[in-house]
């Protein structure tokens, strides 16, 4: 079970340790995509781990001498950026969450610290495609909402049958205040601000749909 992660020269036993306790951690749909292992130059008896599934990146700290394995771990939507540094012996790879926390592995084979490299941006990337799918949805919702209550508005405004009777002209429609606008807008701009301070969207994500906001008003 455990080959597939043994093709860039990992330590078999420290793979077997980690995908053992692993399994046990995974959620319904939770794939493990990369084990990478640390190799410091002198003996490392019990290395430290990190593990890539398709819901969250992981960390594993051997204890008690290595009779316990210790684990940190992060869902994707929190993680800000990851990030890669080649040394002269082995490369450093860590993670920054949306709160600051930030999480290293140090002395890791390079090739294994560039496959977490390239896995983590794809994990973010599709990440933030559905992000990006959720708040269209989102937004088709409040217009077929906004649709469906004009068209009861008016249905329920329509005029009476015409008698053949001198109909008096209409007086002018009432000036509609802003104010209504402006609760709109400001719930929109909550819910904006909600998304953002949850990780959801990016900071230039945020300014750029407040900027469209505050024009469409």
């Amino acid at each position: 079970m455990i080959e597939k992660f043994l093709r860039d020269e990992q330590d078999p036993k420290a793979v077997e340790k980690v995908y053992s306790r692993l399994v046990d951690l995974l959620t319904t749909g939770e794939e493990i995509i990369y084990i990478a292992v640390q190799k410091k130059p002198i003996v490392n008896l019990f290395p430290d781990c990190i593990a890539i599934t398709n819901k969250r990146i992981l960390f594993f700290t051997p204890a008690n001498l290595g009779l316990s394995i210790k684990f940190v771990d992060f869902v994707w939507k929190d993680i800000v950026d990851v990030y890669t540094k080649e040394e002269i012996i082995g490369a450093v790879f860590s993670a920054k969450t949306t709160i600051g926390t930030e999480m290293g592995v140090d002395y890791l084979p390079k090739v294994q610290a560039r496959k977490l490299y390239q896995y983590a941006q794809e994990r973010k990337e599709a990440e933030r495609e559905a992000r990006r799918l959720r708040e269209l949805e989102e937004k088709r919702a409040e217009s077929g909402a906004l649709n469906i209550d004009q068209a009861a508005h008016a249905q329920f405004q329509s005029p009476a049958v015409q008698q053949p009777v001198a109909v008096p002209t209409p007086a002018p429609a009432p000036i509609v205040p802003e104010e209504p606008k402006k609760d709109e807008l400001t719930e929109k701009l909550k819910r904006l601000k909600t998304l953002f301070e949850s990780g959801l969207i990016s900071q230039e994500e945020y300014n750029h749909k407040k900027l469209e906001l505050l024009s469409d008003f």
